[in-house]
């Protein structure tokens, strides 16, 4: 009588542990898909790639994808992320888009290129290294 009880009772208590468990699984994805509901729409936003070589030398072309027609700003900062130069600023079309930049203009090291639109602001790092 003593050993059916505590049968019933491991077994009772696997099924309260295996029933939360699956209660806060349920909760914990239903939570995710809440949260990703706000999620802001890509076509907002561009996409900035990275430089097919690096250390860049010479003329480079920086590659970003836009979903619109948008204002950009693509601009050159030193490695303590303060503005260089200003390369380009102009309106990008939907699909991808190339700005070109000789790096001989600035002296080898490391640096970050910035493109930034009104709702934006991507960077990456790039090291120069000319000849």
């Amino acid at each position: 009588m003593v050993l059916m009880m505590s049968i019933s009772s491991v077994v009772l208590n696997t099924l309260v542990v295996t029933l939360s468990g699956l209660i806060l699984f349920i909760g914990y994805r239903q939570l995710l898909k809440l949260m990703g509901r706000r999620n802001p729409s890509k076509e907002d936003y561009c996409v900035l790639f990275g430089l097919e070589s690096n250390p860049a030398a010479g003329e480079v072309a920086f590659y970003f994808t836009s979903e619109n027609v948008k204002e950009v700003a693509f601009q050159i900062l030193d490695e303590n992320m303060n503005l260089l130069q200003e390369v380009s600023r102009k309106e990008c079309f939907p699909g991808g888009n190339i700005i070109r930049f000789d790096t001989t203009t600035i002296s080898n090291g490391h640096y970050f290129y910035c493109l930034r639109t009104d709702n934006q602001k991507t960077m990456k790092k790039m090291e120069v290294r000319n000849p």
